[in-house]
């Protein structure tokens, strides 16, 4: 499978292919956004055309992932329109593992009686019911959720931040689909890349309502992402390092999988219902959807601090994707108020 990267040094953006330990350096496009468009005009596979312009110009990989480089990573594919131009969402209750956990987090009581059930278990029911349609048909819509436009991604290395008026934050260990909309309207998938969908989890423990309100956090992408990957079983591990005096130690860690054969919906039926709506097949625009998590390190209850760092690996998806916890006072909230112009 392509594994492509973005790097940027001062004003200079590079696209470059993984090529352990190398990155070589694609010529004549700055930006995976670029060369998707351009392989959509020329109706040609995005592998091809990145091998075409892919030099034997290398650089280290190792000192760019580590920091350690005046070159630094960037999300996989964002939109140079700005971030407006990014709309980044998500779908939940499509693994097993993560309706277990959202079981716990709002049980009513543990029993087969569909009236005690809580309405996630409820829709993840649906799910394994009606979330695998036969080719042609329309399965049953997922849970889906807003988490932002593209200002809130963040790279590899990159820390993800608590707020001020957050009550908590946690990592959501998951793979991403990353899609561009053609000219003709027709979205276009560029590839999948590992992700952390960060969230509130505690804020969304009070009432499942706050669900729409807890998403709503910086998350990341990367460091890489793979052009048409296989997504039947991925096998991967979440882990979670916190320093203190004796050093750096793994406080929680877990092996998770994700891919179709682990879910309840497929990828055709997530794609449907995400882009069935037209205000999301504008063209040019860039889309990053999470399909989902297996577990959470809060569902067995960690909490996370300021400093701790989150590592997701996903077999066959590059190196892991590492992004420290940074937590913001709570002193430092304060009201915001609109002003009228009357």
């Amino acid at each position: 499978m392509l594994r492509v990267v973005q790097i940027q040094k001062d004003d200079e953006r590079r696209v470059a292919v993984v090529d352990e330990p190398w990155l070589g350096l694609v010529d004549d496009f700055n930006s995976l956004y670029s060369l998707a468009n351009s392989a959509i005009a020329q109706r040609k596979a995005l592998s091809e055309l990145i091998r075409q312009h892919v030099t034997d110009r290398l650089l280290g990989y190792d000192a760019i992932y580590n920091g350690e480089s005046e070159w630094r990573l960037r999300v996989p594919l964002d939109n140079p329109t700005g971030p407006g131009g990014t709309l980044v969402s998500g779908t939940g209750l499509t693994h097993f593992g993560s309706a277990r956990d959202r079981q716990a987090m709002h049980a009513k009581v543990a029993t087969d009686d569909e009236q005690n059930l809580t309405d996630s278990m409820k829709m993840f029911r649906w799910g394994v019911e009606g979330g695998q349609p036969f080719a042609g048909q329309i399965g049953v819509a997922p849970e889906w959720f807003y988490k932002g436009n593209g200002g809130i991604l963040r790279a590899h290395g990159e820390p993800l931040e608590i707020p001020s008026y957050a009550e908590d934050g946690g990592e959501e260990a998951e793979i991403a689909g990353l899609y561009v909309v053609a000219p003709d309207g027709v979205p276009r998938r560029v590839g999948m890349a590992g992700g952390n969908e960060f969230s509130d989890h505690q804020f969304e423990k009070r009432n499942y309502l706050n669900l729409a309100g807890s998403k709503l956090r910086t998350c990341s992408l990367g460091p890489e992402i793979v052009i048409d990957p296989r997504f039947d079983s991925i096998a991967g591990e979440a882990r979670i390092e916190r320093r203190d005096e004796t050093g750096v130690r793994t406080i929680w860690s877990k092996a998770i999988r994700t891919g179709e054969a682990e879910m309840c919906h497929s990828l055709r039926n997530i794609e449907h219902h995400h882009f069935k709506f037209e205000t999301h097949r504008r063209p040019g625009d860039v889309h990053v959807h999470y399909f989902g998590a297996h577990s959470l390190s809060f569902g067995d209850g960690v909490r996370l601090q300021d400093g701790d760092v989150m590592a997701i690996r996903w077999e066959g998806f590059g190196r892991p994707l590492r992004n420290a916890v940074r937590v913001i006072p709570k002193a430092a909230a304060k009201p915001i108020m609109a002003i009228s112009l009357e």
